[in-house]
């Protein structure tokens, strides 16, 4: 009689679920290294899920039935915070929070858990990366001290439950999900199953006990977050924390929301005392004093939120074969476009002149709405027109050198009126010579002392 050969090991990747017969580096669908692991023998034993009668309270109800008075939105203090999350936390909500290290994610967080102690609500932050009194230090620069805020450094998930049992929160913050490991699975923290382990536990204890948890997650070196994927598909606001390290300036953006929308940005400034909100950031992008050729104002939209950006030029004679072309804040590969269109359809000459082009306070502007300005402050650096402060420009440029119309252009217009511009400079100009034309004539101040011709 034949004896049955036992079926070979079966390699699964934990991202996608990708199989494969041997052990492989790299999972072959979704290309993520390290992450096929081995399954376990099949045991051969079927085993059957009995059903069980839902209870009252967890019966199935027609949808119209259901009211929302079960969830009301808490404010966390933090407008801009608010703003993102889409009015306030809801109680139960997983809220996951991701960003670079050192960009301020604990900071603020911190921050949180101080308004809401101050609005009477308990809050337990279970720091897993540092001790209690490195983070009194830090709530003592940023005047983040409260009798409700309960601290907490625990590595262990166990023991994070049994402070949550203890201190009877209101609101939890665990910081990170990377560094806490559970008992009940094998391996190290930050391993994709004790990822997916932690992470589960948590939100299934949001859930029962209608209690929010902020949990703060790591980021790869392309800027994603860390871990499984199933992580982002677990929890319910998926937020992403965002500057240069050389600014101030910080951005919160929700890229999944499933109680709110996911178009709103928060704006911050890392300051000596902490971080502090930025309601209307409109003056951090603009430089001060008068006009000077080169320059010229774009209306950027971040989110629902139309922020003025100043985009500045500066062009020089060059010598060398290949000119220069340095770009800070806008992408190179328009900025390069727009070049060329100004060369062959506007008539400005760009080929022989180094061209530096940047914008105001760091802040990164690479939508296509911004072309029409870069195209303005760089014939103007060349022509030495300066535009003046009551005129901003919105449009993207074709490779025809036709101004298109942008997204939400009605929204960009009235936000440059509220802001005291005069002037906006977009499709309605069919062309960019016709555009470079209308400031000429009608804004414009030349300088006398060149022979350079005009637009």
């Amino acid at each position: 009689m034949a004896t049955r050969k036992p079926a070979p090991p079966a390699y699964v990747c934990t991202e996608c679920g990708w199989t494969s017969a041997k052990w492989v580096g790299r999972c072959g669908e979704c290309q993520q290294w390290g992450t096929v692991q081995e399954q376990a023998a099949q045991t051969g034993i079927l085993r059957r899920v009995n059903a069980l009668p839902p209870t009252a309270d967890r019966a199935a109800r027609p949808i119209t039935q259901i009211t929302t008075q079960d969830a009301p939105r808490r404010t966390s203090g933090v407008g801009e915070f608010d703003r993102v999350l889409g009015g306030g936390i809801v109680p139960g909500a997983a809220i996951l929070l991701s960003g670079e290290p050192g960009v301020g994610k604990s900071t603020l967080l911190l921050e949180v858990a101080a308004q809401a102690a101050r609005s009477g609500r308990r809050v337990l932050y279970a720091s897993a990366e540092e001790s209690p009194a490195q983070v009194r230090l830090r709530a003592e620069r940023t005047g983040a001290l409260h009798d409700e805020l309960y601290l907490a450094s625990e590595t262990d998930l166990a023991t994070i439950l049994g402070h949550i049992d203890d201190v009877q929160p209101q609101l939890v913050i665990v910081d990170s999900v990377q560094t806490v490991s559970s008992s009940l699975t094998d391996g190290a923290a930050g391993q994709p199953s004790q990822v997916r382990e932690v992470a589960a536990t948590l939100i299934r204890v949001a859930k029962e006990r209608d209690l929010p948890i902020i949990i703060v997650g790591h980021v790869t070196k392309d800027g994603q977050v860390a871990g499984p994927r199933v992580l982002e598909h677990l929890v319910d606001v998926v937020c992403h924390f965002e500057g240069d390290r050389q600014t101030s300036l910080r951005f919160i953006r929700a890229l999944k929301n499933r109680f709110g929308p996911t178009d709103e940005v928060g704006c911050f400034e890392m300051t000596g005392d902490g971080i502090a909100e930025v309601p209307d950031p409109s003056g951090l992008f603009l430089s001060q004093g008068a006009s000077e050729p080169g320059t010229c104002v774009a209306i950027s939209l971040e989110g629902r939120r139309a922020l003025p950006v100043e985009v500045q030029a500066l062009t020089v004679p060059s010598n060398a074969p290949n000119p220069r072309r340095i770009v800070h804040g806008l992408d190179s590969s328009r900025v390069a476009m727009v070049l060329a269109i100004l060369e062959r359809r506007a008539g400005v000459p760009t080929g022989s002149l180094d061209v530096y082009v940047s914008t105001v306070g760091g802040v990164r502007f690479t939508e296509p709405a911004a072309d029409l300005a870069i195209a303005i402050a760089v014939a103007g650096s060349i022509q030495m027109i300066s535009v003046p402060r009551t005129v901003a420009a919105v449009g993207e440029l074709s490779l025809a050198g036709e101004v298109r119309p942008v997204t939400q252009a009605a929204q960009r217009r009235s936000e440059a009126a509220r802001l005291g511009y005069e002037q906006v400079v977009d499709d309605r100009s069919k062309t960019l010579r016709a555009a470079l034309g209308d400031i000429r004539a009608r804004n414009s101040t030349r300088r006398p002392d060149h022979d350079i011709p005009p637009f």
